[in-house]
């Protein structure tokens, strides 16, 4: 009895210390929880996913409303509805009006104020701030000054896109740790610290968790699940590694890059916090427009967002683990050429850029992804004429032309499930399109396209390719051609290809992220000699003979054919532009021809002050 009597007591003691501390807080659901609890994002977060389907259930018809506030409400409603699906494709304006709504929900809730705001993120105190608090403090504050600018800002500011000592590129905590306390300090402002809360609650309810921002900014791309080890690895460890090491190790939901500049930075300070988070993002990123569900047969999904980003997302068992990655195209701006171009001698480079764009010469931009090739062809549609009209063909609209030039007449078409590139393509000739423009040349189809375009449906077609060097672009597309069944000869597909093309503008990028002009190249179709016939004149001895060495060059001819040749006009050499060798006086003819009457002096006088001296 004694001893139930003592317990009784210690229980007695330790429930009016717990009421003397916290406030008990009783649920709808009849559960209790100490008030500490109800101060966490997750509640929060909670408490606004609640809100929000409370208002999409709620009955209007029994609220006796009038009939003009009952359109309000459902009209309102309907907003609502609209906001949720499409905040997460994208549009910013609708993601705008929900942090809106966050931020009437909690206010009403908790009545947010200087005394109580910092129970959730301690603004006041950066001992108590985790490396994502900081960092989202940091890009917010930046944010008020740059816009969507201000990752940009904060990289640059701060040298973070240089290579570590690893020969890597990443940015890691103490990076973020000590630009936050040279720049940020305390956060002192009631409606910055508001901001920031509704951005976090924001990202863990409709937004992309802790890349949410960042998808938003003004980068090349973003990409998570691409590092680390991957969930089902540690059900499958090899032998001889011990659960505890591979622990240790970070995982596949740790893993958030960005492309910035041509440079993939790794994130490091960044992390999803779970597989199921991860999965979450990956499930929602990819929706806009109803492409079809990501399931274990569709291992892979690509599309676009409202903002015109492409998003491709892919899962186990066809990827190893969930991961997604999405090209940022609406931080594309017209730039100046001279701003890409800034090497030694860059003049040479890019007025022989002008004359061949001038010149209405069919140019392949080829190059590795992030070597800025999108950029430069952009930058190159200020070379043409004013007076051309410009037709573009995408497989998804990635270049925005018009939005760069909305002066100019401009116009893109892409392929649909129901209506063909070919198609799209019989339909420009129809379209008083002067030059064609091409996104990418990656796949059989589009190549084909190109070839026709530059035959017969424009003055003259730009477009992209991956290839290494111009005898790959040259056999890639000619197998491209034999792919679609256009050609079935080898030689014969080459050679369309090689009269088709004209220069190759190499780019490529150093190991520091560099970006320059590797090469600008001519290819130049063969000219072969006639067959030596020399069996129909002589003698009846000589004749078989001389009938063999005629059999003997035709089959050489066939069998170890060149139906091109290139010529490396000017080179990246050690930093610096250089005349490598001459062009060719057709090609040179050409050009002049095809210049507008006013520069064809200035494109001679070029000409010969570079020595470029012509043949013929």
């Amino acid at each position: 009895m004694i001893n139930l009597l003592i317990i009784g007591i210690i229980l007695i003691i330790f429930i009016i210390f717990l009421i003397s501390h916290f406030k008990i807080y009783k649920t709808s659901k009849n559960e209790y929880r100490i008030e500490e609890d109800i101060y966490t994002i997750e509640y929060i977060t909670e408490v606004v996913r609640i809100y929000f389907n409370n208002i999409l259930r709620t009955n209007f018809y029994n609220m006796n409303l009038s009939k003009n506030e009952f359109e309000k409400q459902m009209k309102k409603r309907e907003q609502l509805r609209k906001s949720l699906k499409t905040c997460i494709h994208g549009d910013l304006n609708a993601k705008k009006y929900i942090k809106e709504y966050i931020k009437d929900i909690i206010q009403k809730e908790y009545s947010f104020d200087e005394s109580n705001i910092d129970k959730i993120i301690n603004f006041g105190n950066p001992r108590d701030l985790n490396i994502q608090d900081k960092f989202e403090i940091l890009l917010y504050m930046y944010k008020k000054d740059y816009d969507y600018r201000a990752l940009e800002k904060i990289i640059v500011n701060n040298q973070l896109d240089e290579l570590k000592e690893n020969s890597m590129y990443y940015i890691d905590k103490e990076d973020i740790e000590k630009i936050y306390d040279n720049e940020i300090k305390v956060v002192r402002r009631f409606s910055d610290k508001l901001d920031i809360l509704v951005q976090r609650v924001y990202q863990n309810y409709k937004g992309y968790s802790a890349v949410d921002e960042l998808r938003d900014m003004k980068i090349d791309g973003i990409s998570g699940g691409v590092s680390g080890i991957p969930s089902n690895f540690f059900r499958n460890y090899a032998e001889g590694e011990s659960v505890s090491e591979i622990s240790k190790m970070p995982s596949s939901y740790d893993s958030i890059w960005i492309f910035f500049k041509g440079k993939s930075i790794q994130l490091k300070f960044l992390t999803f916090n779970s597989e199921k988070e991860l999965i979450r993002i990956c499930k929602n990123i990819y929706k806009y427009d109803n492409p079809g569900q990501l399931t274990e047969t569709a291992g892979y999904k690509i599309n676009k967002m409202k903002d015109g980003s492409r998003v491709v997302v892919v899962r186990p068992p066809f990827a190893e683990s969930w991961a997604f990655f999405v090209r940022k195209f609406d931080s594309l701006e017209k730039i100046e050429i001279n701003e890409l171009i800034v090497d030694k001698n860059k003049n040479l480079c890019i007025n022989f850029l002008k004359w061949i764009v001038k010149g209405c010469q069919v140019t392949a931009i080829t190059g590795s992804q992030g070597t800025g090739k999108t950029t430069l062809l952009m930058s190159l549609v200020s070379f043409i004429n004013p007076t051309y009209n410009l037709r573009i063909q995408e497989v998804a609209f990635e270049l925005h032309l018009r939005k760069i030039y909305p002066e100019r007449n401009i116009l893109t078409f892409k392929e649909t499930e129901d209506i063909s590139g070919q198609k799209g393509l019989d339909l420009q000739k129809k379209t008083d399109g002067t030059v064609n423009i091409l996104g990418e040349v990656a796949t059989a189809p589009v190549a084909s396209w190109m070839i026709q375009m530059a035959q017969v449906a424009s003055l003259f077609t730009i477009f992209t390719h991956h290839a290494k060097s111009s005898y790959n672009l040259v056999k890639s597309l000619r197998n491209n051609l034999l792919q679609t069944g256009i050609f079935s000869n080898e030689n014969i597909a080459e050679e369309q290809v090689a009269e088709v093309i004209r220069f190759d503008v190499h780019l490529s990028k150093n190991v520091d992220g560099h970006r320059y002009i590797e090469r600008i190249t001519e290819i130049i179709v063969k000219k072969e000699s006639e067959y030596p016939i020399k069996y129909q004149t002589v003698d009846n001895d000589a004749k078989i003979g001389e009938f063999l060495e005629t059999m003997t060059e035709y089959f050489r001819r066939q069998t170890n054919k060149q139906n091109f040749t290139t010529r490396d006009i000017i080179k990246w050499v050690d930093g610096e532009y250089k005349v490598m060798e001459k062009i060719s006086y057709e090609t040179y003819s050409n050009i002049l021809f095809n210049i507008e009457k006013q520069y064809k002096d200035e494109f001679i006088n070029f000409i010969l002050k570079n020595e470029l001296i012509i043949d013929g």
